[in-house]
């Protein structure tokens, strides 16, 4: 049967308008992406004791203790635009490093941040960048910023000809070589940069 000409502009109209409005609801494959993303990044890390990322976002209750507990304010929640992680806490440590106070560990209720040591914290791997730390490309620097900060000095950080170099083994991670930096990149990065590598070691049911 073929339609008259106002009722098929009519039924292309509707279907028209049906299918714009699928699109603006339906989500983007980018979209859900970002939703399932995890947030933790160069210079933005979990607190201290955190269970892989993997699990992290299903373990934690998002109660708030650790960001309420951080006599440094250096825990924040994120927000409703973080998809699944939403409500989870980061450490932002280009702002404010982590003091490894650890009382956000004695406060967890599920064990998302286990109970751990000063000295066994592993937020991250600080890494210097030799092309930017002006210490490693300027003869007569003095900057030992890095250096002078760390809580682990001669241990997870020493010396080389006057030169800061990282102890891989005794790294906490806690961003406060990167927090003391001098130099900032144009891509926003320190000449000392701490990376999640732990966050993404296997899991152990």
């Amino acid at each position: 049967m073929v339609l008259k000409d106002p009722l098929r502009r009519l039924l292309i109209k509707a279907c028209t308008m049906a299918a714009g409005m699928g699109a603006l609801v339906r989500p983007s494959l980018s979209s859900a992406i970002s939703f399932l993303k995890s947030p933790v990044t160069t210079n933005v890390l979990r607190p201290p004791g955190a269970v892989p990322e993997q699990i992290f976002p299903s373990k934690c209750i998002r109660c708030g203790r650790c960001v309420e507990v951080c006599p440094y304010n250096s825990i924040r929640p994120l927000d409703v635009r973080s998809g699944i992680y939403a409500g989870t806490p980061l450490i932002f440590v280009r702002d404010i490093p982590c003091y490894l106070c650890m009382k956000c560990v004695a406060v967890c209720p599920t064990g998302t941040l286990q109970p751990i040591a000063q000295e066994e914290t592993r937020m991250g791997l600080a890494v210097i960048d030799k092309h930017a730390c002006i210490t490693w490309n300027e003869e007569l620097a003095l900057c030992r910023t890095c250096y002078n900060v760390c809580p682990f000095k001669e241990k997870a950080i020493k010396l080389d000809e006057l030169r800061p170099v990282v102890i891989d083994e005794f790294c906490t991670g806690c961003g406060l070589c990167v927090h003391g930096c001098q130099v900032t990149q144009k891509n926003g990065k320190k000449a000392i940069n701490v990376e999640p590598i732990y966050s993404s070691r296997p899991v152990k049911w």
